[in-house]
């Protein structure tokens, strides 16, 4: 139980690390504050979200994706396991994958590898793999919106001044955006450790303890400070470029996909949504702008997260019983 919680708050410190570029790409790029500057604004946006927000998203990651009563220690360890290693796959490639459905591909993996599909819920996990499609559409028609309506009241403005509120405008946005990025994905890993305190009988029922949710907060605050420079090239430069008021239109429409969606209790990408933000900023201004040859690579990595991450914790999971008996 001891090494599923520790590999959880690794998972978290991860997702912050590689999720990081999410929340700061956009205000690094514009040359809005530096790059160091804005890990840390982001770090401490994200643990807000322990004082403002539920838990509805952890308890649908541990009660709606697959049966509590076929879950153990050693699949908990192999999920989160071949979550990790995804991770550390798609960072190296510079792809802005969805650590949040890498999590749930690996449990759903380990989970089938150990007692066949039986143990899916399917409205929890068709729910799911639904808005992996509809969040970054919601996030790119948002930014189509929220820009035209930006570039309506922005007209005749003149470029300079202009571009300093916006600037300006962008510190707000980003720090939402990272509240809404540390109250989604670290409810994630909340779900796990409270799965691994039920299965190894700390615990009676399914149940949210605060040092739980104080931890993963913590872990994912301190993993999107020493977040890297790879997610945050491709999410800043290669999908469309990026200046203070695209940046500032992108971030503002996907901090609202997702704060609404964490009300609900919807697990969405918060990568999704942001890169689908992007695109769409990208296509108000002109079609051609966006890099459609990184936008397709960005969704076919999407598209592959959950059967890939299933396969590597479906793995890890064989493997770990060949070595213990």
């Amino acid at each position: 139980m001891v090494a599923v919680i520790v590999t959880a708050l690794a998972f978290d410190f991860f997702n912050g690390f590689h999720d990081s570029a999410n929340a700061i790409s956009t205000i690094v790029i514009t040359r809005t504050l530096k790059p160091g500057q804005a890990v840390v604004l982001a770090g401490l946006a994200n643990f807000v979200g322990y004082f403002a927000f539920g838990v509805a998203v952890a308890s649908t990651i541990g009660k709606g994706v697959v049966g509590v009563e076929y879950i153990t220690l050693p699949i908990l360890v192999a999920a989160l396991l071949g979550a990790i290693l995804w991770n550390i796959i798609t960072w190296l490639l510079g792809l802005p994958t969805s650590s949040s459905h890498a999590l749930i591909g690996g449990l759903v993996g380990a989970a089938v590898a150990a007692s066949g599909l039986k143990v899916i819920i399917m409205a929890g996990l068709g729910k799911i793999l639904l808005f992996i499609l509809i969040a970054p559409v919601l996030g790119g028609l948002g930014a189509i919106v929220f820009t035209n309506i930006v570039l309506f009241l922005a007209r005749g403005a003149k470029p300079a001044p202009a571009a300093r509120w916006f600037k300006r405008l962008q510190l707000v946005s980003a720090s939402v955006y990272a509240v809404a990025h540390g109250t989604n994905d670290a409810q994630k890993t909340m779900g796990v450790i409270a799965l691994a305190l039920l299965a190894g009988g700390v615990n009676a029922t399914f149940k949210l303890d605060s040092w739980v949710v104080f931890s993963c907060y913590t872990a994912m605050a301190v993993g999107t400070m020493l977040g890297g420079w790879r997610i945050v090239r491709t999410m800043g430069t290669r999908i469309t470029k990026i200046h203070s008021m695209e940046g500032f239109c992108a971030e503002t429409s996907s901090s609202i996909v997702m704060l609404l969606t964490a009300h609900f209790g919807i697990p969405v990408s918060t990568t999704h949504v942001i890169a689908g933000s992007i695109m769409g900023v990208g296509t108000v201004e002109h079609a051609a702008a966006v890099r459609w040859v990184t936008a397709r690579r960005i969704i076919w990595a999407w598209l592959l997260t959950i059967p890939c991450t299933a396969a590597c914790s479906a793995l890890v999971l064989v493997v770990t019983r060949l070595f213990t008996g």
